[in-house]
């Protein structure tokens, strides 16, 4: 068992966000297998990049509102909504909100870790 505290873990900002802060709050050194899991908080005005990736990630929104953008449709994500991201798709989260956006997000653990 391994427990991990949000507040003990350092945060970064990934190339191409904007008001985003990203944690890994289980990954490797914490000797996940099989899965990362990571929580993002987005800021009002703030985003991710658009991007699409090799493999699926489940997403859950756990405060407040925003939308996630996908080559040809947008969805309005809030609080309590899980979302399956596809491997492949082209997706960007937004926060349009006027409050916090708080999202964790589940992912296969990467091939080269």
């Amino acid at each position: 068992m391994k427990k991990v505290s949000q507040d003990a873990v350092s945060g970064s900002s990934p190339e191409g966000t904007k008001g985003v802060v990203f944690k890994q709050l289980i990954a490797k050194d914490a000797g996940a297998p099989n899965f990362y899991l990571r929580i993002f908080d987005v800021s009002p005005g703030g985003h991710t990049p658009k991007h699409a990736h090799d493999w699926e990630h489940e997403v859950y929104v756990v405060k407040g509102s925003g939308k996630i953008v996908l080559e040809a449709a947008e969805e309005m994500l809030s609080t309590g909504d899980a979302l399956l991201v596809s491997p492949g798709e082209l997706h960007q989260f937004v926060n349009d909100g006027s409050s916090m956006l708080r999202m964790i997000c589940v992912i296969p653990r990467p091939e080269e870790d």
